[in-house]
């Protein structure tokens, strides 16, 4: 697989890191998001998630993939759109963050594109308040945008500390 490249960053762009490479795209609430291809590990469908007392919302459960525990966080919940129903088509990709797998919920899988240089541009800045840290950029492919989400910042220390803590308790 290709890895991922930082792109140049010219004088007054945003200081989002521009990146060329492999992104497994997804889609949530009928918009399309792209992940790095490097952060995923698997995809499955959708299984028993199992409710873990005294966590966020957004943090689902926890699921048994091949004997291992792995915390699930619905990126629905976590972004702050409304809860659906599960479909077929919903999926968990598994991710690996700080040495540590997550499942992220999504609404279904769409697929492996290669983004090139000269098809980023920075996150816009949305207004004040608005983080826009977790974009790694806009991707225009298609005539289409697809949102470049930087999953590192998404699954936070927050989240991490989360892992650990559930990990710890088997």
């Amino acid at each position: 697989m290709q890895a991922v490249k930082e792109k140049e960053r010219k004088p007054g762009v945003s200081e989002t890191v521009l990146r060329e490479g492999k992104y497994l795209t997804f889609v949530l609430c009928g918009e399309e998001y792209g992940i790095e291809i490097l952060k995923v590990r698997e995809i499955i469908g959708i299984m028993n998630i199992t409710p873990v007392p005294q966590t966020p919302g957004y943090m689902k459960g926890v699921i048994n993939l091949r004997g291992k525990v792995i915390p699930v966080v619905d990126l629905r919940l976590k972004f702050g759109f409304q809860e659906v129903e599960h479909t077929k088509e919903t999926c968990i990709i598994v991710v690996e963050v700080m040495n540590k797998l997550t499942g992220i919920l999504v609404d279904t899988v769409s697929e492996v594109l290669d983004v090139r240089g000269q098809d980023l541009e920075p996150a816009p800045h949305l207004g004040d308040g608005i983080n826009t840290e977790i974009f790694l950029g806009m991707a225009k492919i298609k005539n289409k945008v697809k949102i470049l989400l930087d999953i590192d910042k998404i699954l936070g220390t927050e989240e991490i500390n989360m892992v650990e803590s559930l990990m710890s308790i088997g």
